[in-house]
């Protein structure tokens, strides 16, 4: 799986060639879609969409271009996810979140729960801090000391997303760049 923050613009790359297989940097090549689906966005909005595959001409690996609105093997946006686990980490309960996002309690605690472990709060972090210092290396001194470690970690992830949509993608949500940031795993451990 390949994270994309704007699908027209990756859709442009594979067809010219220049997007690179992520095994073997060799130019991949447009092979079909992958099936279609839904995501819940906020309230009873959905997303649909139909993923891109693409193919390596050199290895012969297979890949789905995913849009980082949403996150893999989720039901949910990541503006959905992203939102609870901010207001988890402002001390709001899994209840009341789940009750305002209107999702089933267990999987409201199942993000919150993944959101709060350390070592994925910290990996977090330091993608938001590698993209800040790739971009804007002065916003990283103007980030102010939250709560708690995740709040540390979402402060850090949206000043890295304003500061992309500012210098490098206007058209692009917030929430979105986040996903792109993370590569679709706000709430999964990488590995």
């Amino acid at each position: 799986m390949i994270g994309i923050a704007d699908t027209g613009q990756a859709e442009t790359d594979l067809t010219l060639g220049t997007l690179p297989c992520p095994s073997c940097a060799a130019p991949l090549q447009p092979w079909g879609h992958a099936r279609a689906r839904s995501v819940r966005d906020h309230g009873t909005t959905t997303v649909s969409l139909r993923p891109r595959r693409a193919r390596c001409r050199t290895c012969g690996g297979t890949h789905v271009l995913l849009p980082a609105v949403v996150a893999p093997r989720r039901a949910d946006t990541t503006a959905v996810i992203g939102s609870a686990l901010q207001a988890s980490a402002s001390g709001t309960g899994y209840r009341r979140i789940a009750a305002q996002l209107q999702r089933p309690l267990s999987t409201v605690r199942r993000w919150i729960r993944a959101g709060r472990d350390p070592a994925h709060v910290e990996w977090l972090r330091a993608q938001a801090l590698n993209w800040l210092a790739q971009v804007d290396r002065d916003v990283i001194a103007d980030l102010a000391p939250q709560p708690t470690q995740l709040g540390e970690a979402l402060d850090a992830l949206a000043a890295a997303a304003i500061s992309l949509r500012t210098r490098v993608a206007p058209h692009i949500p917030p929430w979105t760049l986040i996903g792109q940031i993370t590569h679709g795993r706000l709430v999964t451990r990488p590995g």
